[in-house]
């Protein structure tokens, strides 16, 4: 088969044959990959830095797809870490990490989705006591999974959703998305009363951005839940511990560990329903496999889902 496949860490995965994968365990089968996205989740797979990496190589990136089962239908599938992802032409899939689609369901649109919305969604679901009504804040909200979680927040229930980023144009671009306010990262005092914080960025904008909220919060007994998801800004975060003794701030992660995987398929259902029906603005680019190469290090605004 053809795969887009890592030699060398840090150097973009090049099309080429690779070894058909083979099904071992329990309730594993060969599928056809239709479409897989890639996501930077995926980036940090192939380059070696994402934290469940286990050095192997060489390595076929790629985490989810909607793939083809041998009797027809489609499916939604989750991969367990392997060095045999998606980003091929044929994986492995285990089904109790995938969800059949119906037969209406646009791959694309799908395949680019349910990353950047599973991120939020699950959070919200899985990490924290969210409550409907419940003000929410985003941090780095223009980025593909910012602009997604602005609108997951909004679906679950949130009563005030506040979009943060450095970008003033691409900031104002998410109010129709359901965004009730944006502030730019050296403003976030005036999100001071917000119940939970979504943070994409982490690094010092992280540190700063808990010092000015905390220091202007009027009621620094009411809890304000930090969910940590992604780090674009910077792996580690300077929290004075101070801030943590003046206010009833929580921060949790939620990704791969911290969430158990039998959690994640318990969500999957209700998203991708909201996907196919098209109640989220999805940006999707396609693109086929074979210039996995050219479109690697792409900088854009659409999530590129790669087809074998």
């Amino acid at each position: 088969m053809h795969a887009a496949v890592v030699h060398s860490f840090g150097v973009p995965p090049r099309y080429e044959q690779f070894s058909d994968p083979v099904a071992h365990g329990k309730g594993e089968v060969v599928v056809d990959v239709i479409a897989a996205g890639l996501h930077p989740r995926v980036r940090s797979q192939a380059d070696g830095s994402h934290y469940t990496s286990t050095g192997e190589l060489p390595l076929i990136p790629g985490m989810d797809a909607v793939v083809q089962a041998p009797d027809g239908r489609l499916h939604y599938t989750i991969l367990d870490d392997t060095s045999s992802g998606t980003l091929a032409e044929r994986t492995v899939m285990d089904a109790g990490r995938s969800i059949v689609l119906p037969t209406y369901a646009d791959p694309v649109l799908v395949a680019a989705a349910m990353n950047p919305a599973m991120a939020s969604w699950v959070a919200l679901r899985r990490r924290i006591d969210f409550k409907r009504g419940q003000s929410v804040l985003v941090l780095g909200a223009t980025g593909n999974a910012g602009r997604m979680t602005v609108q997951v927040a909004k679906r679950l229930g949130a009563g005030h959703v506040i979009g943060a980023g450095r970008d003033a144009a691409a900031l104002e671009a998410l109010g129709p998305l359901g965004a009730d306010e944006v502030l730019l990262l050296d403003q976030l005092a005036e999100a001071a009363n917000v119940d939970v914080v979504i943070d994409y960025l982490w690094g010092e904008p992280a540190a700063a951005g808990v010092v000015d909220m905390i220091s202007a919060r009027e009621g620094r007994s009411e809890p304000i839940a930090w969910i940590q998801i992604g780090s674009v800004a910077g792996p580690t975060s300077p929290i004075p511990s101070a801030a943590l003794r003046a206010a009833r701030l929580q921060i949790v992660g939620s990704g791969i560990g911290s969430v158990p995987g039998r959690d994640w398929l318990k969500e999957l259902p209700r998203l991708v329903e909201h996907v196919i029906q098209g109640e989220f603005d999805v940006r999707a680019r396609a693109v086929p496999l074979k210039d996995v190469e050219q479109v690697w290090r792409t900088s854009t605004d659409d999530r590129i889902v790669l087809i074998p």
